[in-house]
């Protein structure tokens, strides 16, 4: 069950380089919620209750509810629909993320440190490159936010990789940075998108005028 659902982690990291609907970007941050909150369950049952409760609370309540439901107020705030355009074509999109799972399994393999699980590190590794994947190769602000959450969500499954214990004060400090950062990137994308619709960086450039 814990590979099956490392599998669908890894499937939503390539699909986000084929989609063309911010609405499909909402929803695969959503399902990452819900398969990071299977992970942990099946990963930290054997750690302190109150841990557990915790983590879970931030994968589902946060991550699986609260950020989508933010991004969809986004979405319909601002009236964005599609990803494009892009800095790169999505076919090169695809190859880049496929590039970047090659070189997670790469770097994975050299690594071979017997105290890390290998295959949450590979994952957690190629999450964080498609990341920032969908930050360069994407010129919309919406999908360097999406960027960000992705790369949060790699961070996460790194502290699976090192061990099942998972300190409560580093997940408190971890929940509050990130509720910081979606509140604080909401409210610029909704603030800049009332005047540039097309929320592309390029325009950024004129505020600077």
């Amino acid at each position: 069950m814990l590979f099956a659902l490392i599998i669908v982690y890894v499937v939503t990291l390539v699909y986000f380089s084929i989609t063309e609907r911010f609405r499909h970007y909402a929803s695969l941050v959503a399902l990452q919620g819900w398969v990071l909150a299977g992970i942990a369950l099946l990963r930290l049952h054997a750690v302190d209750v109150g841990e557990l409760i915790f983590v879970l609370l931030e994968t589902v309540v946060f991550k699986a509810l609260i950020v989508p439901y933010i991004l969809f107020g986004i979405i319909r705030r601002t009236g964005i629909n599609r990803v494009h355009p892009s800095a790169v074509t999505g076919f090169n999109a695809l190859l880049l993320f496929l590039g970047g799972l090659i070189a997670s399994v790469g770097v994975t393999y050299f690594l071979a440190d017997t105290t890390v699980n290998l295959a949450f590190f590979a994952v957690a590794l190629y999450g964080v490159i498609c990341g920032l994947l969908l930050i360069v190769t994407h010129k919309r602000i919406f999908s360097h936010l999406v960027g960000f959450l992705v790369i949060e969500n790699g961070v996460f499954l790194f502290s699976m990789a090192v061990g099942v214990e998972m300190p409560f004060l580093i997940n408190a400090a971890v929940l509050l940075d990130i509720l910081i950062s979606i509140l604080m990137l909401g409210l610029f994308v909704t603030k800049i998108g009332e005047r540039f619709r097309s929320l592309s960086t390029d325009e950024l450039t004129s505020l600077k005028d």
